[in-house]
Formats: structure tokens, sequence, C-alpha cells
């Protein structure tokens, strides 16, 4: 006897709809997986045996083969559990009917005493299953909550393997009661607004920091923009501290982004149970010793990578110069395009990672080679060789490039605190309202992500501002793709102070955002 159930399984951030064909004929007991199945897919046969068994059924003997299609996509993980067992039980007999059987996607992984597990990339999964049309999907219970984001499917989800034979049949189960999953996207985007609020009222405040006005400013014209940043200073200058701030003066995310948003954390296994969909922009901030694959995705099963998680929010690299080489110089496409691409000899996948870079690091091994109150310990060797991960054009990628001072003595202990981050968000917002109003039509909604027409077409100069960048350009020796970001940050300064012309005063501003190159490269002087 012979039958096909729908299933699933995630490719990158993305899914696919994979069919289990079932075949049962006499012969000696032998049971047979094809279509590229890995470990965890051939090691199905004894949780579903086990899971058959234990549930109350009969696992059927004879020569069972089944085939996962189509065969030329590698198969992955213990997602197809659950189509399995439905598949043999249904060409053994035991489901008495299997009418519509076809307008189901069946999901789940299986313990052995039949209990359902939850799944990773639902959302993925949910997505695909509403676009190719299909109405219904059987899977585990503990994914309910997550499924619900999405609108569109009727979601049946079920604790045990004998309840989801109950609802093929047509006999007794247990089910999620009916209407639970008929809110709307919007309705519970809306439902998480007040928790999310509460979360950011607790949090850090840009009122704690002392001093720095400079940089403060930087960061608040990088996050108006969603330009990218590199802070460089002296230990306890204040880098770090500026930089975990930088989410409160944010946007929360859009309904869009926050369903693309949770889809990536639900695929990469970091969604948390009953937590709705992500309202709050990502902040990863990896460590300087993780690999190329925790940074960039990939692997032998690809997944996300910190710069994916990091999609629509901020990516944090405290000790920049401190990350492997080509980590640092595999940022350079996702900065540019705002994906990455990951190629094997057997596959090439898409990730997103449309993020903003804040990187921070010291001028020097020790740190304190321009601090004017500390003497620096490294040779000419060492600060030249901890320079140069840090290349040309990773530095022209870098919109924002600021010096952190050392805080005087007066600064540190005066009462004067920088503005708060509801102020600062204030006109963030403000200046995000300007871009999206002017650029939406072209399909974009920050400055940072315009291209040459479209500078060339709103930032405008005067011929003096031009006399200005041509003077700079010889100066600062600036590449053509330095020269247009610093015409994209004077843009949205612009934007800060509500003026639709570029004025002098805002190159000079975006233009003082590029000392960095000057630190990097003078010739070291040590004591």
């Amino acid at each position: 006897m012979f039958t096909r159930i729908h299933s699933a399984t995630v490719i990158g951030v993305d899914s696919s709809i994979i069919e289990i064909e079932v075949d049962l004929k006499k012969g000696l007991p032998q049971q047979t997986i094809v279509g590229l199945p890995d470990t965890a897919v051939k090691e199905a046969k004894e949780r579903v045996n086990s899971a058959v068994r234990n549930s109350g059924f009969v696992f059927p003997l004879g020569k069972l083969t089944i085939n996962l299609a189509p065969a030329d996509i590698r198969k992955e993980g213990s997602i197809f559990d659950l189509g399995i067992a439905v598949g043999i039980l249904i060409v053994s007999g035991q489901i008495e009917t299997q009418k519509n059987i076809e307008e189901y996607v069946i999901v789940g992984e299986l313990s052995l005493d039949g209990y359902i597990r939850p799944v990773h990339g639902i959302l993925a999964i949910l997505e695909t299953v509403k676009t190719i049309g299909i109405q219904k999907i059987l899977m585990p219970y503990e994914n309910y909550s997550e499924a619900s984001m999405i609108s569109g499917v009727r979601i049946q989800a079920v604790r045990y393997l004998s309840d989801a034979v109950g609802l093929i049949s047509g006999s007794q189960y247990t089910i999620y009661p009916e209407g639970e999953n008929h809110a709307s996207v919007t309705t519970v985007f809306q439902k998480r607004k007040a928790a999310v609020k509460k979360t950011q009222a607790d949090s850090v405040d840009f009122s704690e920091v002392k001093g720095q006005a400079h940089a403060v400013r930087g960061v608040e014209v990088a996050a108006s923009g969603g330009h990218n940043v590199l802070l460089i200073g002296s230990p306890g200058s204040g880098k770090t501290m500026i930089a975990s701030r930088i989410p409160t003066i944010l946007p929360g995310l859009t309904e869009e982004e926050s369903i693309e948003t949770t889809k990536i954390y639900s695929i990469a296994g970091y969604f948390p149970e009953n937590s709705g969909l992500m309202e709050k922009r990502p902040f990863r901030a990896p460590h300087h010793t993780a690999s190329e694959i925790a940074i960039i995705g990939g692997g032998k099963n690809p997944i996300p990578g910190e710069i994916t998680l990091a999609h629509n929010g901020v990516l944090f690299m405290d000790e920049f110069s401190e990350f492997k080489q080509n980590i640092i110089q595999s940022l350079r496409q996702p900065m540019e395009t705002g994906m990455i691409s990951i190629s094997r000899a057997d596959f090439r996948l898409i990730f997103p990672a449309d993020f903003m870079l804040v990187a921070s690091m010291n001028p020097c091994p020790c740190g304190y080679l321009f601090d004017p109150d500390r003497k620096c310990q490294c040779s000419i060797s060492q600060i030249r060789k901890y320079y140069m991960k840090i290349s040309g054009p990773i530095l022209d990628r870098i919109d924002i490039q600021i010096e952190v001072k050392p805080l005087k003595l007066a600064e540190i202990v005066t009462e004067k605190t920088s503005l708060s981050s509801a102020s600062i968000k204030k006109r963030v917002m403000g200046a995000r309202n300007i871009q999206k109003s002017r650029l939406s039509r072209h399909g974009i909604t920050l400055n940072s992500q315009m291209n040459g027409v479209l500078v060339k077409r709103y930032c405008v100069l005067n011929q003096s501002s031009k006399n200005l960048m041509s003077r700079a350009v010889k100066e600062y020796h600036l590449s053509a793709r330095a020269y247009f970001k610093i015409l994209k940050v004077a843009r949205t300064i612009a934007d800060i102070e509500g003026r639709e012309s570029l004025r002098e005063e805002d190159l000079l501003e975006a233009l003082s955002y590029r000392e960095v190159e000057d630190i990097l490269y003078r010739e070291p002087k040590i004591p």
C-alpha cells in the first residue's frame, strides 16, 4: 500500500514543502529512508518505531520504504517524524481513512512515548504553507503560540501521536479549542506594545553618560540615518557604555520587520517560548573569540550567524581589531548589500543581514597610545600589526568614525549628564519620518540605503559646499565611496534639524566623523 504526506523543511531562512512517500510491501521486515536524509532523519526509524508502539498502535511487519521528495534537497533534523509515523499508520490500515490527508502539512518531532516535541522555524514553514495554498497544518502543541502570529492557515496543534491519529481519522482527539488561532498579526502585535514599553522603562539610558558630547551626538546621527559607527579610544573612556545604549534611541520594529526578525530567531532556535512577536530591535554583541561560522553563519547544517541575528537591529563588535581578520573582511558584503551569501560545494544560501554596525576598539594593544596621562607600552611594529586588520575598504564602509577621548576628573565628578534617551529618540524618530516620507517611493527608508543616483538627487550642494568637499577629498584622500557616505551623513544631520537643503555646517560635522582614519594611519610616536 502507498500513501503521500506533505511535510516541510527549513532551508536557510526559508522553507520548502517536502513530500513523504510511504510504501509497504510483503516481505522480510525492513525499513529504508531515502531522499538525501542526514543522520537525524535516518534515526527517525527508531523514534517512530517506539512512538508508534508506545501510543497503542502496531508497527507493521514487511518491507517499508520511505522516500523524502524532492530527492535533490538535503533533509535535516527530526521535523519529519510525525509525518512518517502518520504515513506508516495509514499504509498499515490503522488509520481508518486518509480522506483529505493532502490538505495537511504535518511537522513535529516524536519522543519515544509518542509526545510531539516542538520544531524550529515554524513561522517560515507557515509562510510557505500559506503561499502555496494548503489550508491546514498539523503541528506540535508547544509551537502554537509562535504559529498564531501568522493568519490565513488553520492551525491544529496536538500533544501526542494518538491525538494526531484521532484528528486525521475523525475519532476522538485533543486539540486547541476552535477560535484560539484567529487573532490577526496586527492584533497580537498591538497587544504586546504595553509590555515592551514597560520593559524599556527599566533599561539603561543615555542620561547616565557623562561627557562625550561629540560621541553621543555622532551616535544620534548614526541612529537617525542607519549609519555604521566606529568608536576608538582608551580603556574606560565610555565606548561600550555608549554603544550599549543605542537600542534605547532606536524605534521599535515595524510589523513587517517584526515578523521577519522573529522568523530568523525561530529558525536559529532562539525564539523564547510564549514570547510572541519580537518588538525591540535586536542587539547582538558577539565576543571577539567567536568563530567565523558563529558570526557569518553556515556550517554543515547551515544556520544564521550573528550578522543575520542582528538583521533589522544592531551588531556591536567590541574590541573590533581583536576579531579574526577573515571575519572583519567578510563584513564587507553585508555592509554594502544587506545580505550575506553562504556558498559551499553542494549548496548556496542567502541570509538577510541588514544591520547597523557599531564597532569599538583601542588605539593600540595596550590602549593608551593617545592618552595624555598614560604612557603607551607598545612598540611601533605591534601598533602597525594591530591596525592591519582594519583595512581601508572596511573603514570606507563605516560612515561615522569617532575618537572617544578619556574623561577628565571634572567631567567624572560633575552632576551634568547627557541628554536622556527619550529626548534623543524623539529627534531620531523625527529624522527617520522625514527620510521615510522622502525615500519610501524608492523602496527604502533610511539615508544610509541611498545609492549614488539618490545621493545626487537629495544631497544637492551649492558652489561653496562643492569647494569644501573638493578640499576635503584632496586633504583626506577620500575614495568615491567615502565621499558619498559623507554626503549621506550630512543629509541625515540636516534631517535631524528639519532642513531640506544641505549647509556647509552639515558637511563640516559629517567630515568631523572621519577622524579615526587619521588616527589609524598617522605615524605612531612612542614616548
